[in-house]
């Protein structure tokens, strides 16, 4: 019996720290004042950039107003992927 307890304790300390690993994303930031923010997006100033990025229900933070200094952390999310297969390498012809 306590060969078998030992076994799933082992199995359930394995994938809480696999799905933690796996949720290891890097992490980006930008400061600045904000120049726009609605229900899906906010515009940061950073520079002479403009930084739209969105944000969603499960986005945290205080009440935001435009005009606010703010830091934004965000993460790089790919939304779609287009492959295209790898042709030979191109060769220069010299005339």
């Amino acid at each position: 019996m306590r060969k078998h307890v030992a076994i799933w304790l082992a199995v359930g300390a394995l994938s809480i720290a696999a799905s933690a690993w796996a949720a290891d994303t890097k992490t980006y930031q930008v400061t600045g004042p904000v120049l726009d923010v609605s229900a899906s997006s906010i515009t940061v100033q950073k520079g002479s950039e403009k930084w739209e990025i969105a944000k969603d229900a499960s986005t945290t933070g205080g009440d935001v107003k435009k005009g606010d200094k703010v830091t934004v952390m965000y993460r790089m999310t790919a939304t779609s992927i287009e492959a295209k297969p790898a042709g030979a390498a191109k060769t220069t012809k010299k005339k």
